[in-house]
């Protein structure tokens, strides 16, 4: 109980969101969807309502080709009436109407999707 303690803090602080760590070949990537699709970059922040400064000022620092109008910061992805919604969480599908893509994480890993 002290662990899951201590890491829910750690999320839950200010600047939790400031210092991590771009996934390899991400930058490059979201570049190449946008320059044939309308991106959008959804965060589910009103989970860690402290987290909005942090996330907004990695997302501006690290994919600074992609709008700041096309941050949508969240607390239900299905508000987002897209094609497509790419996340690693697969709660965020259940009322999404579009096609849903898994993003693989070591928290999803025994996920199956008839559990939707």
């Amino acid at each position: 109980m002290e662990n899951w303690e201590k890491a829910d803090n750690l999320v839950h602080s200010r600047d939790f969101f400031a210092d991590l760590k771009v996934m390899p070949h991400a930058q490059n990537v979201l570049r190449k969807l946008c320059e044939h699709h309308e991106v959008f970059i959804t965060t589910a922040a009103m989970e860690v309502p402290h987290s909005f400064d942090a996330k907004y000022e990695w997302l501006v620092t690290h994919f600074p080709f992609i709008s700041p109008m096309n941050f949508v910061f969240c607390g239900d992805k299905s508000v987002i009436r897209a094609d497509y919604l790419i996340d690693d969480n697969p709660r965020h599908f259940q009322r999404f109407s579009g096609a849903r893509i898994l993003f693989d994480a070591p928290h999803n890993r025994n996920f199956h999707a008839l559990s939707l």
